[in-house]
């Protein structure tokens, strides 16, 4: 991944009150996230906001750490795991799917939510299309290196769509106005993230949920087994006074639940 691709970190924010004896401060936790992907993560009107953006500054806060946020803005989400191995952000919080795939990469932390892929098209366009299975010979619009990208390939193959249009991770915006002026026909994507995206756009609808069942959490470098001990540790504290589920219910909706 080119340097470039990570663009200027948010500016610390202190998560801890102060430390006892005059002890050194430990240098920031610096979480890479892809932005935009609300609700996970995405520029608020007072910075950047989302579930992972306070989840992780709560558990910067439990491990006596400053938060600072890396943003990772390359056009394919798998390259953000090539920054992390570099050093350029410590963990990666960015509503990431668990896959064999990434764990060769990265070493996860415990899981913190379960969701899976849902469908959005433009009900004026396509008012047959109700799911995965109305979607022959039609365009499925995907996000490079998403975990909806090898679901859409499938149904490809199994002559069940007819094609994918791929677009950079950054893209989602033009993906679903493309869903309007003819560049796909259906988009694939995470079921919070969809969720948030048609509220504001009446023509568009989640007609499915549920397509995929994938198990969300953060990541480490390979090997930092001493970091992800200390944010396991910190998300089950908060699993267990109820933070982690009540930022599910705040950000992610009814499109995820807890993992247990």
């Amino acid at each position: 991944m080119r340097r470039r691709e990570v663009v200027g970190a948010s500016g610390p924010i202190m998560a801890a009150e102060g430390l006892a004896g005059g002890a050194k401060a430990e240098a920031p936790l610096r979480v890479g996230a892809a932005m935009p992907d609300p609700p996970f993560e995405f520029e608020g009107k007072q910075g950047p906001d989302g579930f992972d953006i306070a989840l992780m500054k709560a558990i910067a806060r439990r491990i006596g750490r400053e938060w600072q946020l890396v943003r990772y803005t390359g056009a394919d989400f798998n390259g953000i795991f090539a920054g992390l191995d570099s050093g350029l952000y410590d963990c990666v919080a960015s509503g990431t799917t668990i896959t064999p795939g990434r764990q060769a990469l990265a070493d996860f932390c415990a899981p913190y939510a379960i969701s899976g892929q849902s469908l959005v098209v433009d009900r004026i366009r396509h008012p047959e299309v109700r799911g995965i299975d109305d979607l022959k010979g039609l365009v499925i619009g995907v996000q490079q290196g998403n975990t909806s990208q090898p679901v859409a390939e499938r149904l490809v193959v199994e002559g069940r769509a007819g094609r994918v249009r791929v677009y950079a991770y950054d893209e989602i915006e033009k993906a679903l106005a493309d869903l309007s002026n003819g560049g796909c026909d259906a988009f694939m994507k995470l079921a919070p993230v969809t969720h948030w995206f048609v509220r504001d756009r009446p023509r568009l609808a989640v007609v499915q949920t549920g397509i995929t069942r994938e198990i969300l959490g953060v990541c480490v470098r390979k090997g930092d087994a001493v970091l992800r001990d200390r944010i396991d540790a910190a998300q089950d504290a908060l699993t267990r006074d109820g933070t982690v589920a009540a930022l599910i219910g705040q950000w992610l909706g009814e499109g995820a639940t807890a993992s247990t």
